[in-house]
């Protein structure tokens, strides 16, 4: 939300909020992720950040990606798995997780439930970089590593 900033937008059923519009993740086809959407919460000049919501379908996923920014991550609803560097985190509902700068990350909802969290971004960034073949194989040397790219269509 840019210019006019509305001071208040009531909560709407189904983790939706008044005015704000429910969007595409990404472009099709700019790099792989499943059924997921966002919202932009908070995007105001004076804040220096944007507030996202993302959801998930059952077993959807984020895209495989990393950046020069930092994210700041609260699970608000459902269950699902973490990718973060190295490491695969079970996730639940108000979690934290911080992502560092340049850091592989990728969230998964679990197959049987929806999964939302907030997403808290520097308002000027940088766009994401994706995994080289070379970075897959790296990432995929460790089993749990590799068994959670594999439920997400190995990237």
């Amino acid at each position: 939300m840019t210019g006019r900033t509305k001071l208040f937008r009531a909560a709407r059923d189904g983790f939706r909020w008044e005015d704000v519009a429910t969007l595409a993740y990404k472009q099709e086809g700019s790099a792989a992720f499943r059924d997921i959407s966002r919202q932009v919460l908070f995007e105001h000049p004076d804040l220096g950040c944007q507030l996202r919501y993302f959801e998930m379908q059952p077993g959807g996923y984020s895209t495989l990606e990393r950046h020069e920014h930092v994210h700041a991550v609260m699970i608000l609803r459902g269950h699902g798995e973490c990718l973060l560097g190295q490491d695969v985190r079970r996730v639940k509902p108000h979690d934290l997780v911080t992502i560092p700068a340049m850091t592989w990350h990728q969230f998964r909802a679990d197959d049987g439930e929806a999964m939302g969290f907030l997403c808290m971004v520097n308002a000027v960034r940088d766009k994401p970089l994706l995994p080289t073949g070379e970075d897959l194989a790296a990432l995929g040397r460790d089993p749990r590593v590799r068994a959670f790219l594999a439920r997400t269509g190995g990237r």
